[in-house]
């Protein structure tokens, strides 16, 4: 691995691609440590602190909402836009057309997308507005109508830039943009948090903290493991191929988990939305809304059901995310084009069920293993009391994919310029 990374990075094009994106992720840092006037940024603090949900939403914004900075929204209402349109494609026959049609379909509903982040945007900045009106210490110094409009516009303002900032990063082909935005995020928080666990180290927790990194380690070699995991399917070519010569033996290779952090992000999103929504209404004057928010939060803070909901949303995205990247009907119809078949499958149709089951199996096995890492941090919770971990856990299991996922990219690069070579 460290051969191709050096090889990348003597290659020009890629060497200014991984330029930029650093470029960009000490862009993003910058913008998240200028905070808005009117903020009691200890008091937020300790507010974030106090809360476990918070702290994922702060982790999903990249850290930006607990300076609540000009980026304070992050790319969250972002990720909330693509969740909304990959689930409307499996309930509205025209967004299912456009995935079908390839680019152009993409980029249509990329279009959608980032329209609809603006009032999601909008309407999120202004459920944080009242979460921290909520809180006992008061934050926000000011509680006039124009501070609240500048707030709303400047958060919102941030988060399509943000949303800029992931595009074009993605564009240079070395990572997924949000992703890569959410990691500078977790990474540029590491500094003190390891400060503040030194500082209030305790020599009785050193079973506790010898369990988080035990922890921690079976958290990456599992992610490695299943993420390099893949099923090769033969491929037979009848007849001659650019390339190749006649009958040539090759294979389909199969990933196990071919949608890599998506289904971790998209679980933990979720979760997040119900319980904002609750905690927004636990105020409420109605009295039955306010006890249904209660209700709602007293359900989301089960350690049981958090976990089980947790486990259940990242198998069923990991199935969902794989039917919207990989079709079998596309593929086969590839392969029969090129005069491919699998030993055995006739070509068209039974191929294409043939993928199909065989992606069915091993995406099982994949989302299995991947909802167990997913929920091991929880487990720790539930043991140990302490949301630290939790928080920790899902920030490690992210890092480690997006790591992966952006060194697979970098190699296809170099790997690409070693074909044009011969």
């Amino acid at each position: 691995m460290w051969q191709k990374l050096l090889q990348a990075w003597k290659i020009k094009e890629v060497r200014n691609s991984l330029l930029f994106v650093v470029l960009m992720m000490v862009l993003f840092r910058f913008l998240a440590n200028i905070p808005l006037p009117g903020v009691d940024i200890v008091a937020l603090k300790q507010f974030f602190a106090s809360n476990q949900v918070l702290g994922l939403l702060n982790l999903f914004s990249g850290g930006t909402l607990e300076n609540f900075s000009v980026i304070a929204m992050g790319v969250a209402p972002f990720i909330t836009a693509s969740i909304i349109f990959q689930l409307l494609g499996m309930i509205v026959p025209k967004i299912e057309e456009l995935q079908k049609e390839g680019e152009a379909g993409r980029q249509k509903i990329t279009q959608w997308t980032r329209i609809t982040t603006i009032p999601l945007a909008i309407i999120q900045s202004i459920g944080i507005i009242s979460l921290m009106n909520s809180s006992p210490v008061p934050i926000l110094t000011r509680q006039d109508p124009l501070f609240y409009v500048t707030i709303v516009m400047t958060v919102t303002a941030g988060t399509i830039f943000l949303m800029w900032i992931g595009e074009l990063i993605s564009e240079k082909k070395v990572g997924n943009g949000i992703s890569l935005l959410i990691f500078a995020g977790i990474v540029s928080s590491l500094p003190s948090t390891i400060q503040r666990a030194l500082v209030t180290y305790d020599p009785s927790q050193l079973m506790t903290w010898l369990s988080y990194i035990g922890i921690a380690v079976i958290t990456v070699v599992g992610v490695v493991f299943i993420s390099e995991a893949q099923r090769n399917v033969p491929i037979q070519y009848a007849r001659q191929v650019r390339g190749m010569g006649s009958g040539v033996a090759t294979h389909m290779p199969l990933r196990v988990l071919m949608a890599g952090v998506i289904p971790i992000i998209f679980a933990i999103s979720l979760l997040i939305m119900p319980t904002m929504v609750g905690q927004f209404f636990l105020t409420a004057k109605t009295p039955w809304i306010a006890e249904a928010a209660r209700w709602l939060l007293t359900i989301l803070q089960n350690q049981l059901i958090y976990g089980a909901l947790y486990f259940l949303l990242v198998v069923g995205f990991t199935y969902f995310y794989t039917a919207v990247i990989f079709k079998p009907e596309q593929v086969a119809e590839n392969l029969q084009k090129q005069g491919g078949f699998i030993p055995g499958i006739r070509p068209g149709v039974p191929t294409a069920d043939y993928l199909q089951h065989v992606i069915n199996r091993i995406t099982f096995a994949g989302s299995i293993f991947l909802g167990l890492i997913a929920v091991l941090p929880v487990a720790m919770q539930a043991s140990t009391g302490s949301s630290t971990f939790a928080i920790g856990g899902t920030s490690l299991l992210i890092v480690v994919t997006v790591i992966i996922e952006s060194v697979k990219q970098v190699e296809s690069h170099v790997t690409m310029r070693e074909y044009d070579v011969y």
